[in-house]
């Protein structure tokens, strides 16, 4: 499942990323590689350590908390605190495929990188090429959101930035280990609960939403993994 969520941060806060980020000091992206990315990577990035990464993380892990639609389509189990990177200067991201497990820095907590996510800090009239290419079973998908808007995609996917060729382009990234680990699980969980709530909100009395709220949080039980 590949999913826009809008919103997830307000202007007032992407502005606030974007004055703390023209502020930071910032180290080569490759920091947090694995040997087969670097080949590919050519970007910038805030150090994982740095109390801007820390403050701006917590922040946007706030927002992600009050999204009841990042909820119903990830169903979360662990996120791994957001990073941020920066591309200009032709800087670009070749084709990749996410580390299947992170381990959060300074800690022992492990965290399997089921989804990936972007969260868009430059408008898209700032820059010129920076496109989140995903290619999954359904074709190539072309991302390139308003600040403050996130995807939501498989981090199993083949996925690359073209090069930036005019302007800075910012941006979040992050993983999420969820409680259903298998996407098409997932995918037919997000349906349905998206189905239930737009019956409940239509016709809240009709029995049926009992009977299918109940399929849901079964199917739920038999899949969640926590």
């Amino acid at each position: 499942m590949l999913l826009q969520i809008p919103n997830i941060l307000t202007k007032d806060q992407v502005a606030h990323c974007r004055r703390q980020l023209d502020e930071a000091e910032w180290v080569d992206g490759n920091v947090t590689s694995g040997p087969q990315a670097a080949l590919a990577k050519k970007n910038m990035q805030l150090p994982e350590q740095s109390p801007v990464a820390r403050a701006l993380g917590e922040m946007i892990l706030s927002a992600l908390g009050r999204s009841p639609l990042f909820f119903a389509a990830a169903l979360p189990a662990r996120i791994y605190p957001p990073l941020f990177n920066r591309y200009r200067g032709g800087e670009s991201f070749g084709n990749h495929i996410d580390n299947a497990v992170r381990t959060v820095p300074g800690s022992s907590v492990r965290v399997r990188t089921d989804l990936s996510a972007t969260l868009f800090l430059s408008e898209p009239d700032e820059y010129e090429g920076g496109e989140l290419i995903v290619e999954d079973l359904y074709g190539i998908h072309r991302i390139k959101l308003a600040a403050g808007h996130l995807v939501l995609y498989p981090a199993s996917s083949v996925h690359r930035v073209t090069p930036v060729t005019r302007g800075t382009r910012l941006a979040s990234f992050f993983w999420i280990q969820s409680m259903v680990r298998d996407d098409g699980e997932r995918t037919l969980l997000f349906d349905l609960d998206r189905a239930v709530q737009q019956l409940a909100a239509n016709a809240p009395d009709h029995p049926i939403v009992v009977q299918l709220t109940g399929v849901y949080h079964n199917l739920l039980r038999r899949w969640v993994d926590v």
